[in-house]
């Protein structure tokens, strides 16, 4: 799921600092490091407006940085590759000191980069990892292998297979499961499926669980742009060519809010939820609102929290950094190879949401309110 961004900045005398950390990638900046924020400018890409994700992190990025003093140009691609590189060449040519990058295609901004490293502008990679490039200088983002985990063991927990303390479950297989995951040019979808099907693979082996459409491999599952229409259709195929034997669906794994909402679509329409036909047990990742009330409605069994808010902050300590010729301080320096170079990265915790934790995760730390929940929707 999911519920699993990029900042380029310019500062003074980075190359030295820079070269130690990313391998000679972008990052010595011309600058005097004596500018104030003001006169400083920020790019942010962002990869679309289509998800309330997306459009969360974009404004806690601009935020926190215009609080500080910062000039902000944020930029919505719509979804569109060719959009987001222009968007990203103009930031550049207009002088923008910092970028902060969510990337559509992990593999679709090399020239970009260069083009940063070439102006001296360090590149930060925001939640998706760029890849395939030495010029991006630091990611911030969410232990996304502990993403997956947690979608499969809620997937388990809810099919009660196991119990919230990770104890065994008093449930009994065979039990029937699908498999969904995120898009193929999103570097963080191979860390959720992974982490999800190592979880799973046990029960998958011993038969506990059985995925009826033997749909198991990423290539096979894999949801493009995370659209929730494109999950819809898969599981209304599912649907028809492996359960057209009067077999029922028991869970489905889901990456993604968004996903996750396609898949009850699908379901319900073909009549789940109704009468003695219980809807699947349905993963998901963001604590979007819509499924937050899913959720609360006891329609959509749980989704995994990753606080925007903290992240969007890490991304400002990171360009902060840079911007004060410092390294931004990292706690992975191992996990993320982006093909080319291991990229130093800082990682945030995440916390699986079902309906008991509602109040607890979200409403009392102030990510949504009560009259959110209840009405599905995010106040204007």
């Amino acid at each position: 799921m999911g519920r699993k961004f990029l900042v380029a900045l310019g500062g003074a005398a980075l190359a030295l600092s820079l070269a130690a950390c990313s391998g000679g990638g972008a990052g010595s900046g011309e600058k005097s490091g004596d500018e104030k924020p003001s006169d400083l400018t920020i790019g942010v890409s962002m990869p679309t407006q289509t998800s309330e994700r997306w459009i969360a992190d974009g404004n806690a990025v601009k935020s926190k940085l215009e609080a500080k003093g910062y000039k902000v140009d944020l930029q919505y691609a719509g979804d569109d590759i060719p959009t987001q590189s222009q968007q990203v060449d103009q930031m550049i040519t207009q002088g923008a000191d910092v970028l902060i990058l969510a990337a559509i295609d992990g593999t679709a901004l090399s020239s970009q980069l260069q083009a940063a490293a070439a102006a001296k502008i360090p590149v930060i990679s925001y939640d998706r990892l760029i890849r395939g490039s030495k010029d991006v200088d630091f990611y911030v983002s969410f232990d996304n292998y502990k993403v997956g985990v947690a979608q499969g063991t809620a997937l388990l927990v809810g099919l009660g297979l196991l119990n919230k303390d990770g104890s065994k479950g008093t449930a009994k297989g065979p039990l029937n499961v699908e498999l969904f995951a995120g898009s193929l040019d999103d570097n963080n979808t191979q860390f959720f499926f992974g982490g999800a099907m190592d979880t799973l693979k046990p029960f998958i082996d011993d038969g506990t669980l059985v995925v009826k459409s033997k749909q198991t491999t990423p290539e096979q599952v894999a949801t493009l742009r995370w659209q929730q229409e494109t999950a819809q259709k898969r599981m209304e195929n599912l649907l028809t060519s492996a359960y057209n034997d009067g077999s029922k669906v028991d869970g489905v794994l889901s990456p993604y809010d968004g996903i996750s909402r396609g898949i009850i679509t699908a379901l319900q329409n073909a009549g789940y939820g109704k009468g003695a036909k219980k809807l699947p047990v349905v993963t998901g990742q963001d604590a979007e609102i819509a499924s937050i009330k899913l959720i609360n409605d006891g329609v959509q069994s749980s989704t995994v929290f990753k606080d925007t808010r903290l992240l969007a902050e890490q991304a400002v300590n990171a360009a902060e950094a840079f911007l004060q010729k410092k390294q931004p301080q990292a706690n992975d320096t191992k996990t993320y190879n982006n093909g080319v170079k291991v990229v130093p990265a800082y990682l945030l915790p995440i916390a699986t949401v079902y309906k008991d934790d509602i109040k607890a995760t979200l409403i009392d730390s102030g990510y949504w309110t009560a009259d959110e929940v209840a009405a599905g929707q995010a106040k204007k």
